[in-house]
């Protein structure tokens, strides 16, 4: 096969279909689902508080009822988000700075179920103080808020030069600026008592664009699959290691 040919294979997006391409590539979509089923699951569960008023990472707190659920989600999302990241950085239209901030905002994530909060709610009664592991808490849980913000930013940035992804652009943006606001209402605690649902939206919005992006990636890797002509240019850095495919005779007359 000639090298026009090989190349054209190489950049059908095939590989995402297989083995451990695909599985990357679909924790971008398992991490959010996951983490929502354990905030919605824990916040059920506290008995003498509605399901709206105690913030996410009072759900996994030393005094929270079930925390491991939360724990559960926070770790599971950040494990996720950082296989995500390595899909990302096979695809040369997201550039090298949206991956590396997936990653960070995963790698924060994973610290923030790890290092919990000392009580469900922020006051009450016999409060003397934080611990260290809260105050670690706290700076990881800012770290990850600033990483999942900007992740949408700074790929919808990269975006633009492509025109396989660039509609992805407008969507991404309003998803992490509208984020961003919820964040800032949250933060002022203007909206109490109803600070802690503010705070899932403002959390849920940039996963949201990143089950968007996930599910855009999935779609061109089976629209790109050996047989039929690819919709999409894949770079070959795509390509999971050990499952490139040739390409077909169709795609090899269609080069």
């Amino acid at each position: 096969m000639a090298s026009g040919e090989r190349r054209s294979g190489e950049e059908s997006g095939s590989g995402v279909q297989a083995g451990s391409g695909w599985l990357l590539a679909s924790c971008g979509i398992a991490g959010p689902l996951l983490f929502t089923a354990a905030w919605v699951a824990g916040s059920l569960l506290q008995t003498g508080h509605p399901a709206g008023s105690v913030q996410l990472s009072g759900l996994a707190a030393m005094d929270a009822r079930d925390p491991g659920l939360m724990m559960a989600g926070f770790v599971g999302l950040g494990a996720c988000s950082i296989a995500f990241g390595a899909a990302l950085r096979r695809l040369r239209a997201a550039g090298p700075a949206g991956p590396w901030l997936v990653t960070v905002a995963g790698a924060a994530t994973v610290a923030a179920g790890l290092f919990r909060r000392d009580h469900l709610l922020l006051t009450g009664p016999g409060f003397t103080g934080e611990s260290w592991h809260n105050q670690v808490h706290d700076v990881v849980s800012g770290v990850a808020y600033a990483a999942m913000i900007a992740t949408p930013l700074v790929l919808a940035h990269s975006f633009r030069a492509d025109p396989d992804w660039a509609g992805l652009r407008r969507p991404l943006q309003a998803l992490a600026l509208a984020s961003a606001a919820a964040l800032a209402l949250f933060a002022s605690g203007a909206v109490e008592p109803w600070n802690a649902v503010v705070q899932r939206v403002a959390v849920s919005l940039p996963l949201a664009a990143e089950v968007l992006i996930a599910a855009r990636l999935l779609a061109a890797g089976r629209r790109a699959r050996p047989g039929r002509r690819a919709r999409f240019s894949w770079p070959a850095r795509l390509s999971w290691p050990g499952r490139v495919s040739q390409a077909s005779p169709g795609m090899q007359r269609a080069g």
